[in-house]
Parts: C-alpha cells; structure tokens; sequence
C-alpha cells in the first residue's frame, strides 16, 4: 500500500503495550516454565550416580532413589508442561480476539478515501492475519524462550563445574552459531513484513474474484484470472523461498558447528577418562547437559524466527493504528442537536490529487426540507459534491455548513446520525430482508418496520416469498433483483427517519411499474428533509426545489426545472436529448 511507513515496531513498545499489561499472566508461567526446566535436569545429574554408584558400585538403595526422583521430576514436567499450555496460549488466543477487533474498530474509522485507495479484500487480511504472530509473544513461545536461555544458562554452569576445559571447547562453535542467528534474523524480519503485504494482495483479488463471479463466468475468463491468481501464489512462494533459505543457513549452521562441538568433546572426553581425569559418570552427565544447552539454544532460533514473524506482523498492525482517524475528537467537537438541515457550500473546491481539482468554487444553499438536484455528464463531480454533503469528503479549500457550523468541526457522530444515503447500487448486507431494512434501526418497532415495508412497496414482492422478511437473500443481495434491492434500500433509509438524505438515482434500477411505485414512496420520504438528488434521469426531478448543472467541476446553471427549460441552455440540452431516447 502506497500509504505505507516503513517505521517498525520496538521491542520496548511490545513491552509496554503487549507483555507488561499481561505480567501477572507471564509471571505465572514463567515460574512455571522455571520449574519445569530445573525438574528437566533431574535426569542428567541422575545420570552419574547411576553409572558411579549404582553400577559401579552395586547400591541398590541408590537405584530406587534415583528412580522415585526422576518420576517424580517427569510428573512435575507434564504438569507444569499442561498448565504453561493452558494458562498461556487461552491468553495469546484472547489477545489476538482483542487485537482483531481493535484493527477492525480503527479501520471503519478511517476516511473514506483510505478505502477507496485500498482493497477490501487486503484489509481483511490484515485484520486477521497480521496480528496472529502474537500467540508468540504472550503464548508458550517467549516464555519457552526465556525458558530455554535459563536452561541454558543453569547447564553452563553444572558443565564448567564438570570441565572447565570441554566447556570452553564447546562455547566457540555456539558463539559462531548465536552471530549467524542474529544477522539471519535482521535480514529475515523485512522478508516476513514483505510476505504479509503479499498475501493481502493476493487475499483481496481472490476476494474480488469470488465476488465478481459472474462477470468472470460471462466473459469467459476463469483462465484469466487463474493466470493472475497463479502469478500472486508464486510471488508469495517466492517470498517463502528466501525466507526458508535463511532459516535452512541457521539450521545447517547449527548442525556443522554443534557437530563439531560434540566430536571434540568424545576426543576430549575419551582423553581424560583414560588418563583418570573423569569419570564415566562425569562424562556420561556432561554429554546429557551438553544437550539440555544446545537444545534450547537451537529451539531458541526457531522461536526466534516466529517473534521475527510477529514482529513484522506487529509492524503492518502499528501503520494501521497510526493512521489518523477521520474524526479523532481534536478538532470535531461541535455536537449538533436538533438539526434543521440547512447546508451551505461557500466557494468549495476539492482534489482527490493535488493539483488534480474535481470541483471547482462551487456555492450553493440547500435550505431545510428543499430537493436539490445535481445534474450533469459523467465525472463533472456530482457524486463529489454528494460525497461532501455526506460528510465522506473533507474540502481542503473552501467551507461547508450545517445550520451555520462549519461541517469540518462537527462530530461524524453526531451529523451521520441524522443522515440517510440510498446508492445507485446500494450495498446489502448477507441476511434477510428485515435484517437489512432494520440496519441502521436495529432496536425498531416491528410497527415502524412495517411502515417502512408499506412506504417503500417492499411487500409487493416479500408477499411471494415462503419466507417473506426473513427471506435470505444472499452476498450482496444476489438473489434479488436490482429493482428490489433497491426498494430494500428505501425501506431502510425510510426506517431510519434522517435529516439529510442523499439519493444517487434511487429509481434507476426499477422498472416503470416498480419507479412509479417508489416515486411516491421518495416524495413522501422526502418531506421535510433536506435532499440531494444525484439525476441521471431528468423526468424525475421536475420538482427539485433547485437543480444545479455541473460541468467539468463548476456550476454552469441553476434554478428549477421550469427556469432552466425557458433558459434553453445546458439543462435544456440534457432533458431534450433524453427525451428523444
């Protein structure tokens, strides 16, 4: 995404944010983990007396200790081993619940240009996705990371105490290793980074793909789009490919150099014993801590590669909850009551790209309960203007304002409270009918809701269905048709009872039968509401109270349907021309 920083996230900023609010929690299962990992060393230092006394010596009575000693080490591990997974990965599970919904919360609070420069479908992975990689921060795994540098540490120790000398033989091959993990891991983390932007891309044409179903079945082009998907599960693959090339260099590294700790330790070893130096008992414990120290030493690359993971995940998860919201309480603070509903463009210009100005110094006043009527071709900035009333664009140039309140200090919540939109090709939402009509009013009166059905004649077609209301009608309301998706979308603007309404053609999409129906529905919608109507069809807004031209971004003409017919200019040409089709 273009929009993008590059910045990453701290490992002190996890700390603050992410482990320390759950320290209690970690707390716990570190002691754990500590427990788990000293009864983990029972066996080894067992391990000599078996051999130094009991065979050696034939101490039977010894035997039985250490045999009660080690079980009962064995049932500590299991069941810390259980506790540690239970306690642990329910909170990481918990914490990636809270996550996604933090995401999502700052996502729907973004501008609406942020969704327009941004697929649907890479916004889904993000949200789901990215913030996965945390179960190894407050799962098992920093905890098994901490526990495995304690095991490490403590198995140091009780092997200098064996041998000093075999001791530092071992510790140049580690140290090699421990510099080869930590360059590996800086060149892996902006490799994980790049593979979650990847898979969103690659998640949102996939999206795209499903949901454009039948435009791809209808011109022919399921091997197109296979093609493209191919060529993204390729670029992921490619991804993964570098990445595994890393993790392969720490694992080879580790098997080469441990390997060669472990031959010059049965030479070193092998001396000594013969010359009297240790014991078998000695060596035979050294060889099992040797392995308790580099097991967690290797398991420790491994875990480290999923806190790489998670970090890089953490990072695309920060860039989302950096990114301004639309209205973060700092400058909208004006909260509007009793909204009468007049709106006021005053020398209003707005560019999606600067320099690049969709409209241009436009001005104009919707007084209360008054239709107006925005004409014109394609791209002359209708929907820009509608977008701007809807308080979904923000002018950079220019004021707009509702009941004398400057719109940019007005709080969303507020204003949107009393607006209702109906889109040329209003979205719905998988479920039934009644639960779209009853979506911006979910707690209505099944009175209200039936009104609402009556007004908008949505009944004249729920009364064929088995289910009527609680028909479902499908992702995006597919099993409808356009004509009743759209009488849908009357219903639930109607139910919703707002102040300003923004109409995008809503009769576009009926037929004459279904337009004549709604054509009174939206008049009596339209009472004492401040409307905007983007017209494609001129016949149906001879009552707009003033209907504005817009051309190439300005005003070319305005006044009612009668003044711009007498004034045979632009207006006249547009009606003229429809008329004739």
């Amino acid at each position: 995404m273009d929009t993008e920083s590059k910045s990453k996230v701290t490992i002190g900023h996890v700390f603050k944010t992410i482990i320390w609010p759950r320290k209690n929690i970690l707390l716990v299962g570190l002691i754990l983990i500590i427990i788990s990992r000293l009864a983990s060393l029972v066996l080894p230092g067992a391990s000599k007396y078996l051999m130094d006394d009991v065979i050696t010596e034939g101490n039977i009575e010894m035997l039985e200790t250490i045999l009660i000693v080690v079980g009962a080490s064995i049932i500590v591990q299991a069941i810390t081993s259980f506790l540690l997974t239970k306690l642990l990965s329910v909170e990481a599970q918990r914490l990636i619940a809270i996550l996604r919904a933090r995401v999502q919360q700052q996502i729907l609070k973004l501008p609406v240009k942020f969704f327009d420069n941004n697929k649907s479908g890479a916004l889904v992975s993000r949200i789901m996705s990215d913030v996965e990689g945390v179960r190894n921060l407050v799962g098992t795994g920093l905890v098994q990371l901490f526990g495995g540098i304690l095991t490490a540490v403590i198995s140091l120790f009780l092997l200098i105490n064996i041998s000093p000398m075999m001791t530092l033989y071992v510790l140049v091959p580690i140290s090699i290793f421990g510099v080869i993990s930590l360059k590996a891991f800086s060149y892996i983390r902006p490799i994980f980074r790049e593979r979650r932007v990847i898979n969103a891309e690659v998640t949102g044409r996939l999206t795209e793909t499903l949901s454009g179903v039948r435009v791809i079945k209808g011109f022919n082009a399921e091997q197109q789009e296979v093609k493209t998907f191919e060529a993204g599960v390729d670029r992921l693959f490619q991804n993964v490919k570098k990445s595994l090339t890393s993790t392969s260099l720490i694992t080879s590294s580790a098997t080469f150099l441990l390997g060669i700790a472990s031959t010059g330790i049965m030479g070193i070893g092998g001396y000594m014993i013969v010359n009297g130096e240790l014991t078998i008992g000695e060596f035979l414990s050294f060889t099992l801590y040797l392995g308790f120290m580099i097991a967690p030493i290797i398991q420790m690359s491994n875990i480290g590669s999923q806190l790489t993971e998670a970090l890089a995940g953490l990072d695309r998860m920060e860039e989302i909850m950096n990114m301004t919201p639309e209205d973060d309480g700092t400058v909208r603070k004006i909260e509007l009551e009793n909204i009468n509903g007049e709106i006021i463009f005053d020398n209003v210009t707005f560019a999606y790209e600067e320099g690049k100005n969709i409209i241009k110094n436009i001005s104009f006043t919707a007084l209360p309960g008054t239709v107006t009527a925005l004409v014109g071709t394609s791209g002359s900035g209708k929907t820009t203007i509608a977008g701007i009333a809807a308080s979904f664009l923000t002018p950079e140039i220019g004021k707009v304002t509702i009941d004398g309140n400057d719109m940019s200090k007005v709080t969303l919540n507020s204003y949107r409270s009393n607006l209702g939109v109906v889109l040329q090709d209003d979205f719905l939402f998988e479920g039934t009918i009644k639960e779209n009509i009853l979506f911006p009013r979910p707690d209505a009166s099944e009175d209200r809701l039936l009104n609402a059905v009556k007004a908008a004649h949505v009944h004249e077609f729920t009364d064929r269905f088995d289910d009527g209301l609680e028909t479902v009608i499908g992702e995006r309301g597919v099993k409808l048709s356009g004509g009743q998706r759209q009488r849908v979308a009357i219903a639930r603007a109607l139910l919703a009872d707002p102040k300003i309404l923004i109409l995008d053609e809503a009769t576009s999409s009926l037929d004459t039968e279904s337009e004549s129906f709604i054509q009174e529905s939206l008049k009596e919608l339209m009472k004492g509401r401040t409307t905007f109507v983007i017209a494609h069809r001129l016949s149906t807004i001879r009552q707009a109270d003033q209907i504005l031209v817009v051309e190439n971004g300005e005003i070319e003409e305005r006044g009612t349907h009668k003044e711009l017919i007498d004034k045979k200019g632009r207006y006249f040409e547009l009606y003229t021309y429809q008329a004739r089709i």
